[in-house]
């Protein structure tokens, strides 16, 4: 069996925390060549996860660490959204979350690796490339157990919500979580609407937070947000709202529960 000096390795160990993907490309440009590595791999410190991509030995890994692999082994802007980041909020906690579906965006040029594609996560992974919203606005950093990661802020898992509705997201979900949201900043909403390119997010964002009477939707400059012309019609048999030329299903105007 082929021996590796215990320093090499205890360095690579240390470059990342536990419980996250090694990137081979990444690993190489660190010096570690594929000769190195696969001496790694017989020597039982790191076990392959697919081409391209290794764990440590019996280590824990679930698709938070990959995404951590793509965020600062790659640089990709790969990420948790919608509903699968206001979960790791606590935002989700009075919905109907299915913990199996998970929500991932990304750049509209950023593709998952095929080593994440293939490797059974134990959830459904619903990845979207799209490029309505900066890839750096409203992102925000939280910990999960041994590493930092980037995701979507509250508002804008929520703007991620309303992209994907109403074809993949129910309008009354997104209203009930806009209940939740009482406490965000106008400063951090106003330059993810100026910035958002999408016309139906952002019309239904003012409608759904006007709509829940929230004391910082007073304080958004509207003048400053491009809202576009014409009617856009999210339900066939639904109210229209003048103000923001907007049609929504029924029960969205007939609903009057409290905010959460």
């Amino acid at each position: 069996m082929s021996t590796v000096k215990p320093s090499k390795i205890n360095k690579l160990l240390k470059l990342q925390p536990p419980g996250v993907v090694l990137i081979s490309s990444w690993l190489v440009g660190q010096g570690y060549s594929p000769e190195l590595l696969r001496k790694y791999r017989n020597s039982n410190w790191l076990t392959s996860i697919g081409t391209g991509a290794m764990i440590r030995e019996k280590d824990q890994v679930n698709y938070l660490g990959a995404i951590f692999g793509l965020q600062r082994q790659l640089g990709l802007s790969i990420h948790p959204g919608a509903k699968t980041a206001l979960s790791l909020h606590g935002k989700a906690h009075f919905l109907d979350f299915d913990q199996q579906q998970v929500y991932l965006f990304g750049h509209s040029k950023e593709n998952l690796p095929l080593w994440f594609q293939k490797y059974d996560w134990k959830v459904d992974i619903n990845y979207y490339t799209t490029s309505f919203l900066p890839a750096d606005e409203g992102m925000t950093s939280i910990r999960i157990d041994n590493f930092e990661l980037s995701i979507s802020s509250p508002a804008r898992g929520l703007m991620e919500c309303l992209f994907l509705a109403p074809q993949s997201q129910d309008l009354m979900e997104c209203l009930q979580i806009m209940q939740g949201l009482n406490n965000l900043h106008p400063k951090q909403v106003q330059p993810l609407l100026e910035q958002c390119t999408s016309v139906k997010v952002k019309r239904l964002f003012l409608y759904l937070a006007e709509s829940c009477s929230h004391t910082w939707f007073k304080h958004l400059n509207l003048k400053q947000i491009d809202l576009g012309k014409g009617n856009r019609s999210l339900s066939k048999k639904g109210v229209y709202i003048p103000k923001y030329k907007i049609t929504v299903p029924q029960e969205m105007q007939k609903d009057e529960s409290p905010e959460l």
